[in-house]
């Protein structure tokens, strides 16, 4: 998303700004540089722009000589101004100045001046001296207010627009100007309102439809961002600004090929705005153009690499096509801009990349104080009255065929009625799918809230009386963690969607269990964690396998030998994983890798990767993606399950163990290496966890080697399916609830927050 920043624009020939002779005006405007004369100073209903510089007559002009009459230095040097003579002005100002102190049009204009040699702080000085005899003069306010905010002290330039338009409500510039900076602010409702009033008294200047509908589409209310997007565009059919944001907006409402046009359209006006090349990257990447993606993302990088998340796109591309090449020399400058704390890293990228708790913290708090503030935004929590239930809300994008509904649904299904009340809200696509059908009916209240801004969520949250508030997405795509930043509810809580801290001190807790949260990473986790008793992950008992059942031959893989798999995206494949594997593969003479088919690319890329290490590339094989059941079917075929780091296979594992299919995991440092762990040994098979690549590698060919001791563990496997809490959502809604009813209890006594372990009596 492009912001307002640094382009100047006109107003038409003819038309009005409200104030006379106005001629021109930025986003935001530089300071205003004419001469101010004594008329002038005492009214405040003209501008003093260079456009409307007043001709002022004047003896001839000798540099060097200046008369002892301030009046006659100051004609002088508004001579010298206009003639852009500024050394001899600046002399002519001071001259002025040192005989009458308090002549206000000399400090001013000699603050003209010194904007025009460069010399802000010097200019800044001469403004505020001017202010001070002259506290009136909302020009000075004006020009003050510019140079502070060109000098980063935004406060004090809001401040100082604010004072400007309470001197001269008509001065639609310092609007405008203000409206830019409450957007940069973030302060989205008021820098909505500064363009809604300069674009009623100025509707056709293009950046003003611009600046509104980039608050808009930070506001998340993306079909009004483009209404205000198309308006700028009708004005001006070759603004790659606008063009850029509105692509984002259709691209967050996935009308892929309007917002792909767009994008391209932006890119041709202006190939050198960066922001576009990132956000046709990530149109190219979700609709799986991988290839051409990783191009869009590289050219971006090439063109800017320090713009936040350019880095973590191009290594995330990279990283899904399998391209390693520079994978060690961009995990080494990623880990160097985490550390400096320069660089907006978007982290959800990180955790398939870094396998570093404190890594992963320092990035999630980068991305919250950038784009996530909570604090002084944040309405105040309201306690519920003891006399109604407990009201719980799940907050996702996906409450449609996706992970997250293949695992929470039956829970949703089994929550406890008689003390809770459940409400769902859904800020995703527009879905009719059987899924999205089902989780409508699991829930008291389920409210589609994609077209409301993040504030108007959280408020109608507070409106409703939501006690708990459960984010369900963290940093992923599709996230409006902004609607926690405000406050929705007295607890808020991070679970399932994000394996990692939210570095956001308005998340008051983390649900997990002890493997995937144990008491050394409490350090690099903002929220409190909230410890169930087996797993942190919910399963659904009701997903159907289907009865379809499949050859070796028809699926690519060979008649005969071990088939070890990995059916995670290819973006969680990194070499040193890569490398364990080929070295397995080469140790089990005949065996074979069955890998998922995520992209062309990816596919050749690995083939050649294990050409390189002296495996024969038609030992992988590829599976095309299949609807849920058939995918869970075809694992009856594989014989072991190879998970990766630093990000493991998390749903993936529990299709796999759900299918009767053994996974063997490396426990890895930070939450997302460590969720297969918790699976598995909830599910009754602690010893398929190894803790080093030598001993991952080992167990992995021992097993292979060993067909009796790998069959116990299937049989094992398919016995606890049934049995274990693993899968068993009635149970799992027990100690959720258990959770819910601890955190509320603590809310209501005013308790300070703190970390909460369910033990695993509760009954089902």
């Amino acid at each position: 998303m492009t912001d307002v920043k640094k382009y100047q624009f006109n107003l038409t020939p003819g038309q009005s700004a409200g104030k006379p002779g106005f001629s021109g005006w930025g986003a935001p405007a530089s300071p205003a540089a004419r001469p101010v004369t004594t008329a002038a100073a005492a009214s405040t209903t003209t501008p003093a722009t260079a456009a409307t510089m007043p001709t002022v007559s004047a003896p001839a002009l000798n540099r060097t000589d200046l008369p002892e009459d301030a009046a006659q230095c100051l004609v002088r040097g508004n001579t010298w101004l206009q003639n852009g003579q500024l050394e001899d002005a600046l002399r002519a100002y001071d001259r002025a100045i040192a005989l009458q102190p308090d002549q206000l049009e000399s400090h001013f204009n000699r603050g003209n001046v010194l904007l025009r040699l460069q010399r802000q702080a010097e200019a800044l000085a001469a403004f505020e001296r001017a202010i001070a005899l002259s506290p009136e003069l909302a020009m000075a306010h004006y020009n003050r207010a510019t140079l502070l905010s060109a000098a980063g002290r935004t406060d004090e330039a809001r401040q100082g627009y604010e004072r400007t338009l309470a001197l001269d409500p008509t001065f639609i510039q310092a609007r405008f100007n203000l409206g830019a900076l409450l957007l940069a602010q973030g302060d989205l409702a008021q820098a909505l309102a500064c363009m809604d009033a300069v674009i009623a008294h100025a509707p056709n200047v293009p950046q003003a439809h611009l600046t509104r509908g980039t608050a808009l589409l930070k506001m998340k209310r993306l079909p009004e961002a483009i209404q205000s997007l198309d308006r700028a565009l009708a004005l001006n059919a070759q603004y790659p600004e606008a063009l850029s944001n509105r692509g984002s907006a259709r691209l967050g409402l996935r009308q892929y090929d309007a917002a792909e046009a767009d994008l391209t359209a932006a890119i041709r006006f202006n190939p050198q705005q960066v922001e576009s090349y990132h956000l046709l990257g990530n149109l190219l990447s979700e609709t799986g153009r991988h290839e051409e993606a990783l191009a869009a993302y590289q050219r971006g990088y090439d063109l800017n690499p320090a713009l936040p998340s350019a880095l973590t796109n191009l290594l995330g591309e990279m990283a899904a096509v399998n391209d390693w090449h520079w994978m060690d020399e961009g995990l080494a400058k990623l880990t160097a801009a985490i550390q400096r704390g320069d660089s907006r890293i978007h982290p959800f990228r990180t955790l398939a990349l870094l396998d570093s708790p404190e890594l992963q913290l320092a990035c999630a708090r980068q991305m919250v104080a950038s784009e996530y503030p909570g604090g002084a935004k944040a309405a105040p929590a309201v306690a519920r009255s003891t006399s109604r239930k407990i009201r719980v809300g799940y907050y996702s994008a996906d409450f449609h065929e996706h992970a997250t509904a293949y695992l929470m649904a039956e829970l949703f299904e089994r929550h406890d009625r008689s003390q809770f009340e459940w409400f769902g809200f859904s800020y995703g696509p527009v879905s009719h799918d059987p899924m999205r059908a089902r989780l409508r009916k699991s829930f008291d209240q389920f409210l589609d809230v994609r077209d409301r801004s993040d504030s108007d969520v959280a408020a109608l949250s507070r409106q409703l009386g939501i006690d708990i508030a459960v984010d369900l997405k963290g940093f992923t795509r599709d996230n409006r963690l902004g609607i926690f930043a405000q406050r929705c509810a007295p607890v808020q809580v991070s679970y399932l969607g994000y394996p990692g801290t939210t570095g956001a001190d308005y998340m008051d807790y983390v649900i997990a269990d002890k493997t995937v949260l144990p008491p050394s990473l409490y350090p690099h986790f903002t929220e409190k964690p909230v410890l169930l008793p087996h797993s942190y992950q919910v399963n659904d008992s009701q997903r159907r396998i289907a009865d379809r059942v499949f050859t070796r031959e028809e699926v690519g893989l060979p008649a005969q030998g071990f088939v070890f798999c990995c059916f995670n995206n290819n973006y969680k494949i990194l070499p040193a994983t890569f490398d364990s594997w080929m070295r397995v593969l080469q140790a089990v003479p005949g065996s074979v890798l069955w890998l998922l088919e995520d992209n062309a690319g990816a596919a050749r890329r690995l083939k050649e990767q294990a050409q390189r290490r002296g495996v024969d590339p038609a030992r992988l094989v590829f599976a095309p993606r299949l609807p849920l059941d058939e995918h869970l079917a075809r694992h009856r075929l594989a014989d072991l399950f190879l998970d990766t780091l630093p990000c493991n296979a998390h749903t993936t594992t529990s299709d796999a163990l759900w299918a009767g299919l053994p996974v063997l995991t490396q426990l890895g440092n930070a939450f997302a290496g460590r969720v297969a762990a918790s699976l598995l040994r909830a599910v009754g098979l602690p010893e398929l966890v190894t803790t080093t690549p030598a001993d991952y590698e080992a167990r992995a060919i021992e097993l292979a080697n060993d067909a009796n001791q790998l069959q116990a563990l299937r049989q094992r496997l398919q016995a606890n399916r049934a049995s274990s809490p693993l899968f068993n959502a009635t149970l799992f809604a027990r100690h959720i609830e258990a959770a819910y009813l601890a955190m509320d209890e603590r809310q209501l006594q005013g308790l300070p927050l703190q970390a909460i372990e369910i033990t695993g009596r509760t009954g089902a």
